[in-house]
């Protein structure tokens, strides 16, 4: 994001201090237990090594207009060395996870060469005669203030990316070597990592990483799940209890370190990662071959992803196609809408290196806790300005992508799919813009591109009492569970205060569920699920039973999900459905599953 524009944004509300909700549960041994977030999957058991960041004791020399260039010479130093840094480490993870994550280290990049940023810092150490790091210091903290404060989850954590530049150019100013080195096999602990932290110390083969800072879509969490890496954020003030070289236990999993494990707890994790050991390599079996129940029932299996990128290696998953392409990362700074032109060149690749296999492609889904369009700020967002209310209020964004969808759609194996549909109305107006975008782009061209499919997200209630009308208006329907969620039991899935509420196996949840699933296959309009829910193992027999035969997950999810999916009967599971319909709170729900599960699997 350009240093001018995020400057002139209006201010935004303080907010609170965070509750910190980390446990500490102290049992025989001295074994103790620390709950933060998992964000990846797997366990490390290994010893702790405490990386601490290096602080700089800055120099108190004063300036004087004779040796004020001098001091802005090491600021534009500190600057090209800081770039040469992040050029060599956007190599190394082009090389380890693709040019997915790649491309933040090109964000920074650019921000070191933004021209608003060099002359304003340039300008006040000249004019103010202060050192470089303490105006960057003030300059930065600025900059992060915007993004601290936000109400979007999303600026809050991209907060750490900023404060990575920042320590990097001051420490460059004093031509300090990066510290980039720990012992091999270790599990990392610190107070706070950044992007390049992880890349770099990945190099000595880190069994895992627990840190005080970070949320579930941090970058540090997303790399580290792109690299199979077991991590937990969140932790508090974890790493000032950990003593380097102690035994840990790190279950990413259940968002769970252990210090000082005692022998049973080691047995234990051992015993349990040698198991998923075996299970991946029993689920790798199922990849290539069609999904089916145990009884001879096809069940489609998509990816939800972000990125073209993800799609190189597309293959080795055994994904049916792409359930969810969100498309709110292509969105330039975060607020700039792409041009018609580059969206039809990502959306041609995508549709290109798929075909057959379908691309359901969601229409930007801005506003609320993800990427927003404006600097307007509101009290509530989750409940404001976003999804398919933006796309309506600012049609030019709407026919942009529309267009550069329907003249993408030359294999026709595209749908669209519409974020927060609350009424027929909205769909109705997308549905007539569709129809005209493709009748004026079919008398335009030679070429006579297909109409793409539309469909719509079900995570509002307010659709969900509409899926009688909704199922038929539109091609197919997608359940959104981590909003359905939200906006069912009034529990904001970000706030730290109310997480324990945010329960998707809350009787209300599943009866929806059966629900949307019912009604659409009873007006033969296709439904899929798309949240965090359709990747749940627990939940897998539960929605097969209520009719479910598409879901869309993470790519990595995928086999292991088939290979469950093989080992359950459609009969059986309607017998489990039905029964947990009965029930009337999340605990015995997820029992009743949790006992059918052991019985099959």
């Amino acid at each position: 994001m350009p240093y001018k524009k995020l400057m002139k944004q209006n201010p935004v509300r303080t907010a609170p201090e965070p509750i910190d909700k980390t446990e500490e549960t102290p049992s025989l041994d001295m074994e103790r237990r620390y709950i933060g977030i998992g964000t990846s999957k797997g366990f490390a058991i290994g010893n702790a090594y405490e990386f601490v960041k290096e602080t700089i004791d800055h120099e108190a020399a004063e300036l004087t207009r004779k040796n004020i260039e001098n001091e802005v010479d090491r600021f534009l130093a500190a600057l090209h060395r800081s770039e040469k840094e992040l050029k060599k480490i956007e190599r190394v993870t082009t090389r380890k996870i693709g040019k997915v994550y790649s491309d933040l280290f090109q964000a920074q990049i650019m921000l070191l060469n933004d021209p608003t940023l060099i002359d304003t810092i340039s300008l006040r150490i000249r004019t103010e005669l202060k050192p470089a790091h303490l105006v960057i210091e003030q300059e930065f903290e600025k900059y992060l203030e915007h993004f601290i404060n936000s109400d979007e989850l999303f600026f809050r954590e991209r907060a750490s990316d900023l404060h990575d530049i920042k320590d990097r150019i001051i420490r460059n100013l004093h031509i300090r070597k990066l510290h980039s080195w720990v012992p091999e096999g270790v599990i990392v602990v610190s107070h706070h990592l950044s992007p390049a932290d992880i890349i770099l110390l990945s190099r000595s083969n880190i069994k895992g990483f627990a840190t005080d800072t970070g949320g579930k879509t941090s970058h540090i969490s997303l790399i580290c799940k792109s690299m199979n890496i077991p991590i937990v954020v969140g932790l508090g003030n974890f790493a000032q209890k950990v003593v380097s070289g102690g035994p840990l236990v790190l279950d990413s999993t259940k968002g769970m370190v252990i210090t000082d494990p005692t022998e049973e707890t080691i047995e234990e994790y051992r015993m349990k990662r040698e198991t998923a050991i075996r299970r991946e390599a029993d689920d790798s079996r199922h990849t290539h071959v069609q999904s089916c129940t145990k009884c001879g029932v096809k069940i489609m299996v998509f990816s939800n992803i972000d990125f073209k990128e993800e799609l190189e290696n597309f293959d080795s998953t055994g994904s049916d196609g792409v359930g969810l392409f969100r498309t709110e990362n292509l969105f330039l700074d975060g607020l700039k809408p792409p041009k018609e032109a580059a969206q039809l060149a990502y959306y041609s690749e995508m549709a290109d290196i798929l075909t057959p296999k379908p691309l359901v492609i969601r229409l930007f889904d801005i506003g609320g806790d993800k990427l927003i369009y404006s600097p307007v700020r509101e009290p509530n967002p989750n409940l404001g300005w976003r999804g398919i209310r933006i796309l309506i209020d600012v049609p030019e964004i709407l026919h942009s992508q529309l267009q550069a969808v329907i003249k993408a759609n030359m294999h026709g194996n595209i749908d669209i799919l519409m974020p927060m549909i609350s009424s027929i109305e909205e769909i109705e107006f997308i549905k007539a813009e569709l129809n005209r975008h493709h009748v004026q782009i079919c008398s335009e061209s030679a070429e006579m591109p297909v109409k793409p499919g539309i469909g719509a997200m079900i995570e509002l209630p307010a659709a969900v009492e509409l899926i009688e009308e909704i199922s038929r208006t539109v091609d197919f329907v997608s359940i959104g569970t981590n909003d359905l969620t939200q906006y069912t039991l009034a529990v904001d899935r970000n706030n730290l205060i109310v997480q324990d509420l945010f329960e998707k196996f809350h009787p209300a949840i599943i009866r929806q569920l059966y629900r949307i699933i019912t009604t659409a296959q009873k007006n033969h309009c296709r439904v899929s699920i798309c949240g965090d829910m359709g990747s749940d193992p627990l939940a897998l027999p539960f929605l097969i039973g209520c009719g479910l035969r598409e879901f869309s997950m993470v790519s990595s999810d995928i086999p292991s999900m088939k290979a469950q999916i093989a080992s359950f009967t459609v009969a059986d599971c309607e017998l489990l459905a039905k029964e947990c319909l009965k029930l009337t709170n999340a605990a015995s729900i997820k029992a009743k599953i949790e006992e059918f599960r052991s019985a099959k699997l």
